[in-house]
């Protein structure tokens, strides 16, 4: 099973549309069958390909970070980049391309190239000064996990923005350098009363995502909050050295 080569115009145009409707728009070639697609907004390149003009589709990841973490099994398939995908439908393509696009911006080490970039020229002296800094730095480290998350407590299923915290598990102030503090890997996205409770100190997680309570917290408060709990955190390796942070510095056991 091997991509179209050279493409073919209705393989290139459902590749070319798919790349621009989620974020690969800046165009970058062709190449033994595979269509090159970079972003002005997320770094990495992708390569696309597609085995007939309705798929199945074949998609190039070049980013590093996107490569390690991306769920989907890799194919056996030459081409461009670190791994190589294959989705079956065109929608699927889409789902994957936007994913891949989200967590490129969100993946070390871009939410701290973005920080640095915005602020540069800011004056950093000062009290005041620094609390500019740092919510610029939460800015950035929120839209990151947005992102990651995909817009949603991975614990209870709310989706509500407006309802979502950005929770680091190394504390701000505790980080040792910037990169630690905006590394999407040290944050959960979670709904506003479990962010309260695990910036607190209340509750943690186990390696295995499973929540930990703190004898602090009362029994009904912890029936309450247990009640709206969908599912466990699926966690990776990288999550578990700050995990195991929070655990032994911020959680009230």
């Amino acid at each position: 099973m091997m991509p179209e080569n050279p493409i073919g115009p209705i393989v290139r145009s459902e590749l070319q549309q798919a790349a621009f409707r989620n974020g690969w728009r800046v165009e970058q070639g062709e190449q033994d069958g595979w269509l090159l697609r970079g972003s002005h907004s997320a770094p990495g390149r992708i390569g696309l390909a597609g085995i007939s003009s309705i798929g199945p589709w074949v998609v190039a990841v070049e980013h590093g970070g996107v490569a390690q973490q991306f769920g989907l099994p890799s194919a056996d398939i030459e081409g461009p980049g670190l791994r190589r995908f294959v989705v079956e439908t065109t929608a699927e393509l889409h789902n994957v391309l936007s994913r891949i696009h989200d967590l490129a911006i969100a993946l070390p080490d871009d939410p701290l190239r973005r920080f640095e970039e915005e602020t540069r020229t800011l004056p950093k002296t000062t009290e005041a000064e620094r609390k500019v800094l740092q919510r610029v730095g939460q800015g950035i480290f929120r839209d990151a996990l947005m992102r990651y998350w995909q817009s949603c407590c991975p614990l209870t299923g709310i989706h509500d923005t407006e309802l979502l915290r950005a929770s680091h598990m190394k504390p701000w102030a505790d980080c040792a350098s910037d990169a630690e503090r905006l590394d999407v890997y040290n944050g959960l996205l979670l709904s506003a009363l479990w962010d309260a409770s695990f910036d607190r100190g209340l509750v943690t997680f186990s390696e295995s995502g499973a929540p930990q309570f703190s004898t602090r917290l009362s029994d009904s408060s912890r029936q309450r909050l247990c009640h709206g709990v969908a599912s466990s955190l699926t966690l990776t390796d990288a999550h578990q050295a700050y995990l195991a942070y929070h655990r032994e510095h911020v959680f009230r056991k």
